[in-house]
């Protein structure tokens, strides 16, 4: 397709990891395509009444050095978001109130007349803890609740379970409690603040020791490699962010399976990017807000993940 200017709405540049990051990846290879590449964060988004939702961007250009990865080629003040080819919503978790209202005004931007990656109802509609519930046939055993006697009763059947608050990103607040209970109303009465807030409970699954799974699916295809987020130590968290050791891996025929089931469905909601993680055999979460884990599985395995969303991309905007 003819090039165009692509408008990431992101942490801060300057925070990024680009040995690591995801959105780097893509605005490397968009840029070798002839991409314009525009970047903000969501705080540089505005609307105002009788005017179109704009923000306040920087134009880049990417240096090839590691350190000082970019260089500011223009600043526009106040750049309507339609006149971006394509904005993609690349913020990472937490999904809270600012986020919520970033969506928003994202909506407004696609009423506008943008194209927005992943769209803004999408993203709002599948909370990536919860949006698992619409897809039982693929989960484990799993509660939602704000009660303790719940999560008492859940226990009393499983005997080993992880509860996890709904907003928690990157391992942040999980707990495994064992057939002891030990600490389990501490845990309960911690998550839930007197029962004021919902929680997840899920069954443990002991094939952690073999990886958190991040399946991506891409355009409602999956990519054929998953990264195995493995625990380190006496963790019992996966997560990249909470020390876990990544590691690159056919799908499985079951990772497959989930992929296909599910790829087609989210993307016909607008969900150009999905990453599924899966434990075993289990799905245990769906997300859509800026899923990673592009440049590990390259560099493990020569599958260019960042080429793959970039074709899905420029095909979308056809």
């Amino acid at each position: 397709m003819k090039p165009t200017r692509l408008l990431f709405v992101a942490d801060p540049l300057e925070s990024f990891k680009t040995y690591k990051d995801s959105t780097f990846a893509m605005m490397r290879e968009a840029a070798s395509r002839g991409h314009t590449l525009l970047a903000c964060e969501p705080r540089h988004v505005r609307w105002r009444r009788g005017e179109p939702v704009t923000a306040s961007v920087r134009e880049i250009a990417l240096t090839g050095h590691a350190d000082d990865w970019f260089r500011v080629v223009a600043e526009h003040a106040a750049l309507p978001l339609r006149e971006a080819g394509a904005v993609l919503m690349r913020k990472d978790p937490p999904f809270d109130s600012e986020y919520f209202y970033a969506t928003h005004l994202l909506g407004q931007a696609e009423r506008d007349g943008a194209r927005v990656f992943n769209t803004p109802s999408a993203l709002r509609d599948h909370p990536e803890k919860l949006a698992i519930l619409e897809f039982p046939q693929f989960i484990g055993p799993t509660l939602v609740t704000r009660e303790d006697a719940d999560v008492r009763a859940f226990h009393a059947e499983h005997r080993d379970i992880i509860l996890k608050p709904l907003d928690g990103m990157g391992g942040m607040g999980i707990f495994r409690v064992g057939p002891d209970g030990l600490n389990l109303g501490s845990i309960v009465e911690t998550l839930n603040r007197g029962g004021t807030q919902t929680l997840m409970v899920q069954k443990y699954l002991p094939e952690i020791v073999k990886g958190d799974k991040r399946v991506l699916v891409i355009g409602g295809k999956p990519i054929p490699y998953a990264l195995a987020r493995i625990p380190q130590g006496s963790e019992i968290r996966g997560n990249l962010a909470a020390g876990g050791k990544g590691v690159a891996q056919p799908l499985s025929d079951r990772d497959r399976h989930i992929a296909e089931a599910l790829g087609p469905v989210l993307a016909a909601r607008g969900l150009l990017l999905v990453g599924l993680d899966v434990i075993g055999d289990s799905l245990t979460e769906i997300n859509v807000t800026s899923p990673t884990c592009f440049q590990e599985i390259t560099q493990q395995t020569g599958f260019d993940v960042a080429k793959v969303f970039i074709d899905a991309l420029e095909a979308a905007l056809k």
